[in-house]
């Protein structure tokens, strides 16, 4: 690395990792979770709430921010740190996946993708020097290649397909990007759940040389069990010395089970998304708010907590929120699951400085097998 951006690695404990991953407006610890803001803004939350949890950095999207407001009046607005108001790293995704999944009357070629907006129909043009100059507007700190993500189960032909428009756009990324200071390029990792297709395009991009490589194309559809296999087959073959990010993932078991096989980053929609659905996590495992059991119960979320949402508010007002569609139940529990998710990757941190990682791993685990603190 180079251009003010640099990876460094603090310390393992079996393939578990402790770095830093040095970027032009700060530094992110990991292993790291990044709140996902898709449209410019972690919903529901405040982003000196956000920063106050941990995190020390969020994601953006290409795709959505592309749509609406336009990319050219974000960069107009000062980028999408000063629009968004939050000065700290930020990572922008392709807007690939959100293309494959959510246009109309999509076309792909070499070229790129050509679709319709979900929004209102417009046409547009995706290819991987788009996807960077968007990025770009947004001046966003990490940028991701352009690449096809096939869902799960496809055909190992279908599957090679992808992955080979994959590395042949991820070339024209590079390019594109050039040799922005204090920014940096992430590679993705596409072949499914097909080892020697994993091998060839982790090998392939290692080639071509990246800031950072993400694994793209799991957690779509298939088993946690393949979706931990292809870490253990890819995970080796990338260099020691990048950070390694699994795109979309996961719940807090799918992170510990990833950290485990040597990831550094995650981003995940679940923490947010289930909070705004009356789902809390917690140390005791997953609290499901809208369940009529916690209609008169006074106790809080988890009495032990370090955060307002879980320490301060009783379950029944929580239930009482959640079914009533109040705005402030989505708030406190997107609140309290950014918190765990946080303190989650603090403890994986400390774990794998102090060479307890395995101990860690299992205390948590034991927590959440235990389930729900017992009824009054």
């Amino acid at each position: 690395m180079n251009r003010g951006v640099g990876f460094s690695l603090l310390a393992t404990d079996g393939k578990a990792r402790l770095g830093e991953l040095h970027l032009g407006r700060g530094t992110v610890r990991t292993p790291a979770f990044m709140p996902v803001g898709t449209a410019g803004t972690v919903k529901a939350m405040y982003p000196e709430q956000v920063r106050a949890l941990g995190a020390d950095i969020i994601l953006g999207n290409t795709y959505h921010l592309m749509l609406r407001p336009g990319a050219e009046r974000v960069a107009a607005l000062g980028g999408l740190h000063e629009f968004s108001r939050w000065p700290h790293p930020i990572l922008t995704d392709s807007g690939g996946f959100q293309v494959m999944s959510l246009a109309a009357l999509r076309k792909l070629d070499e070229k790129g993708v050509t679709f319709q907006s979900h929004l209102d129909g417009r046409k547009f043009e995706l290819t991987p020097e788009r996807s960077l100059e968007i990025q770009a507007l947004l001046d966003s700190d990490i940028r991701m290649q352009l690449d096809e993500c096939v869902k799960l189960p496809s055909t190992p032909k279908e599957i090679e397909r992808a992955m080979r428009l994959s590395l042949r756009w991820a070339e024209r990324s590079k390019t594109a990007f050039g040799t922005p200071e204090g920014r940096a390029l992430f590679g993705i990792v596409q072949g499914g759940d097909q080892p020697e297709l994993r091998i060839q395009s982790a090998e392939a991009l290692s080639a071509i040389g990246f800031d950072g490589y993400a694994i793209g194309g799991l957690a779509v559809g298939e088993p946690q069990a393949v979706m931990l296999e292809m870490l253990e087959i890819t995970t080796p073959v990338l260099p020691d010395s990048h950070p390694r990010y699994l795109m979309g993932v996961g719940t807090p078991d799918d992170i510990l089970q990833s950290v485990a096989r040597g990831v550094d980053m995650f981003d995940c929609v679940m923490p947010t998304r289930a909070g705004r659905h009356g789902l809390a996590y917690t140390r005791m495992g997953k609290i499901n708010l809208r369940n009529a059991r916690h209609a008169d119960d006074p106790r809080p979320l988890d009495p032990d907590s370090d955060w307002p949402p879980a320490r301060d508010y009783s379950r029944a007002y929580l239930h009482h929120l959640i079914k009533a569609g109040e705005m402030l139940g989505s708030m406190l529990l997107t609140w309290n699951n950014l918190a765990y998710y946080q303190k989650l990757m603090a403890g994986i941190r400390a774990a794998i400085g102090e060479g307890r990682f395995e101990d860690f791993r299992a205390a948590t685990e034991a927590g959440w097998e235990k389930g729900d603190l017992p009824p009054l």
